[in-house]
């Protein structure tokens, strides 16, 4: 072949590789959506991809980011953990996602995490979880145990007086290794193990007569009892219908719930529930201009002048924003780049104060005790003077207390034994 034609062919493809490379740098930024929109879990997870849609319109109305659209990518999980691993890897191997915000349980975020991990993706998980867990390629933005859990029980035990304790929960690992957490952390306050009560029951539970009924047993010993309730999904409607049912209220036994917020309120005459509690980061009734702007703006988006909003609403909204504001910082949406970028960025939150990213892919949190009112929302009763930070591994668990997490160079170790200096050592205690 002529060596001027081989030349010119050589150029040509090398000019069609970069104009290829430079297309798909102007095209659209995609954002992954991966939340229940049927199943068990469609009460909760369907708002958060509503919610997402609408950050995304918003902030393509402002221009989108680094110059480019963003472009929403939207699955059905269904409710089904293995799913959650299909529709992941469907995401990062076929649509090509810069980034992916979802799941809801614990479950499902353990079924997406190799995923996520083997194909070097991007997840921002919005929802409270059992900690015991800290990935190079996950943020988590809702609550951590010592930014929910642990605060919720001191409060009970300082303010409300309570001795005895129900820990009521959804059969999976989120409850589990919470409510272990929590044994443990109760032992360590001289609870006596005879005044712990301990009850799972499967997703999507409806039968709650008898368990409520040795609840309301078990609480009448003559000591201050309590409900800590790690109960998610639809499961939590027929769990308080059947609390008023017995007539158990929450002078007699107050339920602090871990999993409960305006949208499963929504669903409820709420009425007889008066005075239980939630532990949370955020609550709609929160009084802050940031606050009724997002509120504003989600009325507007809904169309629905009763749309409330909740706290893993706002996780989404601090992570999107954390995400946006690390692909500014590296000025690219590559993944690497974005990881080491976002360590230390802080955005606002809906109550007023900001969240920070910190080394171990947790963040910051205000933690606050809210009461149910007879219109579903909650009133604040109680909250930390400053924001929490986020700890992956619990002061309270024999195989855990000694790990710390810091993906900074040069450790990048989700979990450093402090006691035996080495990297990786001690398996997730919520696997075992």
């Amino acid at each position: 072949m002529n060596k001027k034609i081989a030349a010119a062919i050589l150029s040509a493809c090398v000019g069609f590789s970069l104009a290829n490379v430079a297309q798909a740098e102007e095209g659209p930024i995609k954002v992954g959506i991966l939340h229940s929109l049927s199943g068990t879990m469609a009460i909760s997870e369907s708002t958060l991809k509503d919610t997402m849609l609408m950050l995304i319109e918003k902030q393509n109305e402002q221009g989108g980011l680094l110059g480019r659209k963003l472009e929403p990518v939207v699955v059905d999980p269904a409710s089904n953990w293995p799913l959650f691993a299909e529709k992941a890897r469907e995401l990062l191997a076929q649509d090509k996602v810069d980034v992916i915000f979802g799941n809801w349980t614990s479950v499902s975020r353990k079924s997406v995490l190799p995923v996520v991990e083997e194909l070097n993706g991007l997840l921002f998980y919005p929802v409270q979880y059992e900690g015991e867990e800290s990935s190079e390629n996950v943020f988590y933005t809702g609550a951590a145990p010592n930014q929910q859990a642990i605060p919720a029980v001191d409060y009970l035990m300082n303010d409300v007086g309570v001795e005895r304790w129900v820990l009521a929960g959804t059969d999976y690992v989120y409850p589990r290794t919470t409510n272990k957490i929590l044994a443990a952390y109760l032992k360590s306050k001289g609870v006596a193990d005879a005044d712990v009560m301990v009850n799972y029951t499967p997703f999507g539970h409806s039968n709650w007569q008898s368990i409520v009924s040795d609840i309301k047993s078990f609480g009448s010993a003559g000591k201050k009892t309590a409900v800590v309730s790690t109960i998610n999904g639809d499961a939590n409607v027929p769990f308080y219908r059947e609390l008023a049912n017995q007539g158990i209220n929450a002078e007699d036994i107050p339920v602090a719930a871990f999993s409960v917020g305006e949208q499963e309120l929504s669903g409820i005459d709420t009425a007889p529930l008066v005075g239980h509690l939630a532990a949370w980061n955020y609550f709609m009734s929160v009084d802050s201009d940031t606050n009724y702007d997002f509120i504003d703006e989600w009325i507007d988006y809904t169309g629905k002048e009763d749309a409330v909003t909740n706290d893993p609403m706002e996780a989404h909204y601090i992570g999107f924003n954390m995400w946006m504001e690390a692909a500014r910082k590296a000025g690219s949406v590559e993944v690497d780049a974005v990881k080491d970028a976002i360590i230390g960025v802080s955005v606002p939150n809906l109550t007023g104060g900001y969240a920070t990213m910190m080394p171990n892919h947790h963040i910051t949190k205000p933690v606050l005790i809210g009461e149910i009112q007879d219109n579903g929302q909650f009133s604040v009763v109680w909250q930390t003077p400053s924001t929490v930070a986020g700890d992956a591994w619990s002061d309270y668990l024999e195989g855990s207390k000694d790990l710390i997490s810091d993906w900074r160079k040069p450790m990048e170790c989700g979990n450093y034994n402090v006691v035996t200096h080495s990297c990786g050592a001690q398996q997730s205690v919520a696997a075992q």
